[in-house]
């Protein structure tokens, strides 16, 4: 009888094991939870390059079906699911295939400096990158420098980092 006894009493987790065990769960589900908001902003990022991508080509189409012109100075708002104008006859039309992290495309005149915010594309006719690019909070800018009247510059905000501005040549 005193060995069925001492048996019972060796199954079985102890409370330190039990609580080891929880400890380390725990701080498993820490790291991925601390990770996880890096890794969409990321994500978000790479979309956001992505779209840059998606208007260079889209200015191109426009550009060769309109006699090398490129568009004319205006702001497209995309709609809830960033969705933009699909008349063709306008730069919309070209503009379709964007994420839902891009809210607002402008094509604007020539400038030196540019300032990006979340969620906005920026095109600047004339226009290409500089080196240097600065960022402060929601808003980041970007150097560009004067081109030839064909070339464009596409300026968006990242969120690498504290912020960042991306800038892509034509």
């Amino acid at each position: 009888m005193n060995v069925l006894n001492r048996n019972k009493a060796q199954k079985g987790f102890t409370i330190i094991e039990v609580v080891l065990v929880l400890a380390i769960a725990g701080l498993i589900f820490l790291m991925v939870f601390i990770a996880l908001p890096a890794l969409q902003s990321s994500q978000r990022d790479t979309a956001r390059k992505a779209d840059v991508g998606s208007i260079s080509s889209a200015i191109t189409a426009y550009t060769g079906n309109n006699r090398g012109l490129l568009p004319t100075t205006q702001q497209l708002t995309g709609d809830e699911n960033g969705k933009f104008d699909t008349d063709t006859g306008k730069f919309g039309g070209y503009a379709t295939s964007v994420s839902n992290n891009t809210t607002e495309i402008t094509v604007l005149a020539a400038a030196t400096s540019v300032t990006v915010s979340q969620g906005q594309i920026k095109v600047y006719k004339g226009s290409k990158c500089a080196a240097s690019s600065a960022a402060s909070g929601d808003t980041a800018n970007q150097a560009l420098e004067k081109g030839s009247a064909r070339q464009f510059a596409i300026v968006t905000f990242l969120e690498a980092g504290s912020g960042t501005a991306y800038c892509q040549d034509s």
